[in-house]
């Protein structure tokens, strides 16, 4: 049967998909927009499940505070390419996704997954997920998130562009200084808040290194071990948040800074795009010829 252009339109409009797609999936279900949309979606699953194993080391951070600064999320959404990153279609998801766990309160991927994606709606947030998948060609995943809950604290936060977010929770001082601290994370990259939250082990490794690189020199055993404490010391000021250098004031450490203002960091989150995922190194000239060879 003929299918009319306000009939493709309406799918187009529908579906977002391409206006072949639409048109063909048309006439496969003789003209019955509700057949292809349920035809299209599970064509668009299909292909989703097929790119679930691709890397996307791409994407975008999100960061949502309430009204009342007593919650805040962080969520990495991530893709396959920077292209995607910015488009429009990436980006409404991602923020969409970043709202609903803030309203929620969801601490864990999966309960985020199986949220509906519009309160009220049928659609869940991992059935968009996929749809999406279908729709830009690439793996999409949410890979990470953190939620926290401050009752008497500040909740501060800061976003470097779209590839760094850092949600700190300070008990004492302002919002100004949760956000400069937050900033300070962001550029500093700190291990932990301080001394005390640094794993023994990692310790013992360090200490393991600084022992036998101290033996080199073939000073004396008491000489030796203040080299080593020494260089623990600068260690520990290097990693840890209280022991650095201001990224605002190198004169002073953040340590000085909070105590001047009788604050305490009782934790932070920091997410940046694509960190530790390892990515996949593409040779271009192959993968133009396996695209010629499939098409």
């Amino acid at each position: 049967m003929a299918i009319s252009a306000a009939l493709v339109k309406e799918l187009r409009e529908r579906t977002g998909s391409g206006l072949m797609e639409c048109k063909r999936a048309l006439q496969e279900t003789n003209g019955d927009i509700e057949a292809a949309i349920e035809s299209m979606r599970k064509s668009g699953l299909a292909k989703a499940s097929k790119k679930a194993d691709r890397t996307a080391s791409e994407g975008k951070i999100v960061i949502r505070v309430s009204d009342d600064g007593r919650r805040a999320v962080i969520i990495e959404v991530n893709c396959e390419t920077d292209f995607v990153a910015k488009g429009d279609d990436f980006l409404n998801f991602a923020n969409q996704v970043a709202e609903r766990a803030l309203a929620t309160g969801v601490s864990d991927i999966d309960a985020l997954l199986a949220l509906p994606l519009e309160d009220g709606g049928d659609k869940s947030i991992d059935l968009a997920r996929q749809e999406l998948i279908a729709k830009i060609g690439e793996n999409i995943n949410i890979r990470r998130l953190t939620t926290v809950e401050c009752e008497n604290g500040i909740i501060g936060n800061y976003l470097h562009g779209d590839r760094i977010g850092v949600i700190v929770e300070l008990q004492g001082g302002n919002g100004e200084l949760a956000k400069d601290i937050a900033m300070h994370v962001a550029a500093s990259n700190p291990q932990a808040v301080s001394e005390d939250q640094v794993p023994s082990e990692t310790l013992e490794k360090e200490k393991e290194v600084y022992v036998a690189q101290a033996q080199e020199s073939g000073k004396p055993a008491d000489i030796i071990d203040k080299m080593v404490n020494g260089r623990i010391r600068k260690f520990l000021a290097e990693i840890t948040l209280v022991g650095q250098p201001f990224v605002k004031n190198p004169d002073i450490t953040v340590g000085t800074l909070l105590g001047d203002a009788s604050a305490t960091v009782i934790g932070f989150t920091r997410y940046e795009v694509g960190e530790g995922i390892e990515k996949k190194v593409e040779n271009f000239a192959e993968e133009v010829m396996a695209q010629a060879k499939g098409s």
